[in-house]
């Protein structure tokens, strides 16, 4: 799971002072208290946004101010009030209130926290107008907005992980189309930690492949499904290099299903990796019709045909603007 942190200060922005002002109108020699009160002070809100790549922008912010309330005016008008501050975070992003310890989890996009409250506005002498107190010259300074020290800890969730046996293609794949690095080998065991692409905005994780026994431990067994359960769709792929493709696709199902039943219910795909290999075409469409049955998406691939490339990653978009 990648993982990344900044740390900064923020200030709320503070209440605008309430005044002391009097009504002055021709006729009338002693007009009454019509100071106006203090705008309130601006907010600090978060805001989830899917740009995985926004914290980089604020590398180098150390402080956060919201925007100040201003005070009020003669004729009982109001001050105006601070535009609250926006800061927009990744989707999976943990904020921490460093002083208090309360944290909160931006888990959907839109997802909009409170993290700050502007000061209140003072009041105008208008307020403290009595019955016995017909002149009051009472006015009240705008409160401080609050503040505090602040920790963004990023936990991306993959909005797609793919999954299957060692060796299955996840690693080519996720290098083919996003902009990851992850390293691929002909050998078990090559991914020993999840690599992450950006896919148009979309996280694509490949995680570590899984052997018959994963739920009880073997293998990488546990490490990968405790990061499974992080992705909201699993794309499946099974290698046509195993001679019987629906075992192997039903093998790894058992396991998930042994270590959590939650798993099964996830959005999935199926994509019929290293069709390259398959000479016999009849062949081929009889699998793939074997695994239509199953009623979820399939895909045939071979990562050196551009065409069956071209129709799984546009097949990948269709089901993430769902």
């Amino acid at each position: 799971m990648f993982i990344d942190e900044i740390k900064f200060f923020a200030k709320a922005g503070r209440g605008g002072d309430g005044v002391v002002r009097w009504r002055r109108e021709k006729f009338i020699d002693k007009g009454g208290p019509n100071g106006g009160d203090g705008g309130r002070g601006g907010s600090i809100y978060a805001v989830a946004v899917q740009d995985v790549h926004i914290l980089s922008r604020y590398k180098h912010k150390k402080e956060w101010r919201g925007n100040d309330g201003t005070e009020g005016a003669g004729g009982s008008r109001h001050g105006k009030d601070g535009d609250d501050l926006i800061i927009e975070l990744p989707v999976g992003s943990v904020i921490t209130n460093i002083e208090s310890g309360a944290s909160v989890s931006l888990d959907e996009i839109g997802q909009k926290e409170l993290l700050l409250k502007g000061g209140m506005g003072g009041y105008g002498n208008e307020q403290f107008k009595t019955s016995t107190n017909t002149t009051p010259t009472k006015a009240t300074k705008g409160k401080t907005g609050e503040e505090g020290n602040f920790k963004i800890e990023l936990q991306l969730f993959a909005e797609i992980g793919l999954i299957g046996l060692p060796n299955a293609g996840k690693s080519s794949l996720l290098n083919s189309v996003t902009n990851a690095d992850a390293k691929i080998g002909s050998y078990q065991f090559t991914t020993l930690d999840p690599n992450l692409g950006d896919f148009y905005g979309h996280i694509i994780a490949d995680i570590p492949g899984l052997i018959e026994g994963a739920s009880e431990g073997k293998g990488l067994g546990i490490k990968f499904l405790r990061h499974i359960k992080r992705t909201k769709m699993l794309a499946h792929l099974v290698s046509l290099e195993n001679e019987n493709p629906m075992k192997v696709y039903k093998q790894i199902r058992k396991e998930l299903g042994s270590y959590d039943k939650a798993l099964l219910e996830k959005k999935e795909i199926i994509v019929l990796t290293k069709t390259d290999i398959m000479t016999d075409e009849k062949k081929l469409e009889k699998i793939r019709k074997e695994f239509e049955k199953l009623d979820e998406p399939v895909f045939t691939l071979s990562l050196y045909e551009d065409k069956s490339l071209k129709k799984l990653i546009d097949g990948l978009v269709k089901l993430l603007r769902k």
